[in-house]
């Protein structure tokens, strides 16, 4: 994997639950960071700039929807550009609702099948990368 490979965040408050994704994400070449919190979500989002957040609603501190919301509405449209893909228990009918109104790209509930989060991770990366802007690195 090179520096050139996306980077996916990988933020949820349960360990095993970020492991699982982690596992499922093997096959992509991206890289992979994780949070625990919301304030760590958001500290890596400014600093290691992701190309796509898994995003969990409910956790320590910030909530997911908060975390979403920064995103949408930041100055930087690299940041505002960002993927988000939304992964949470909160149910389907209140996930398939909420998730779309408030700015994310897609959503999955858990607990989730791998082939599923593969298939929605792969289409928000690919959606993204269209919209980011094109910066002369």
């Amino acid at each position: 994997m090179s520096d050139e490979s996306p980077l996916i965040l990988i933020a949820d408050d349960d360990p095993d639950l970020r492991q699982l994704v982690r596992i499922n994400l093997e096959s992509t070449d991206c890289r992979i960071v994780e949070a625990n919190d919301g304030e760590k979500t958001l500290e890596l989002l400014l600093i290691e700039r992701p190309t796509l957040i898994i995003l969990d609603v409910m956790m320590p501190g910030l909530t997911g929807w908060e975390i979403l919301r920064y995103i949408r509405t930041h100055e930087d449209p690299e940041i505002a550009a960002t993927g988000v893909l939304m992964l949470t228990g909160i149910g389907e009918t209140l996930n398939e609702l909420s998730s779309p109104m408030y700015g994310a790209d897609d959503y999955i509930d858990k607990p989730f099948k791998g082939q599923e989060l593969l298939f929605k991770a792969r289409r928000v990366l690919s959606k993204v990368r269209r919209r980011k802007p094109n910066d002369a690195q």
